[in-house]
């Protein structure tokens, strides 16, 4: 079981602007895809929910600890984790650094209390 990303992983999905996520149903078949925006700090990849903690991918992603990702050729399944709150400016900034070419209409709500509430480190444990 592979709990940590190579480099190459980390390079492929930190500078990928989108990531595919999505969870199990209680059948084991994986629901729907959703494109959202994902950033690496450190040797760590995060994620967040652009409508805050009402987001379905987020709902069950919580609720499970786990989700489902492709980026390109990868393809994993991941646990999910809430970082701790010392992470939070960092995480931010990740964001605002990253997808500054999309304006502050898209950059704002992903630094805003209510997506930062849901911030989840993804880790592989495929």
């Amino acid at each position: 079981m592979t709990t940590t990303w190579t480099s190459a992983d980390l390079d492929t999905i930190g500078n990928a602007t989108e990531l595919s996520i999505t969870t199990r149903r209680w059948d084991g078949t994986l629901r729907p895809t959703v494109p959202i925006w994902v950033v690496r700090v450190g040797d760590d990849l995060y994620v967040r929910s652009y409508r805050g903690p009402v987001g379905a991918w987020y709902r069950h992603a919580h609720t499970q600890a786990s989700a489902h990702i492709r980026v390109g050729d990868i393809e994993r399944d991941v646990s999910v984790t809430a970082p701790g709150p010392s992470l939070r400016g960092q995480i931010d900034e990740a964001y605002r650094h990253k997808y500054s070419a999309h304006g502050r209409t898209y950059v704002a709500p992903m630094v805003a209390d209510p997506a930062a509430a849901t911030t989840l480190r993804l880790t592989p444990t495929d």
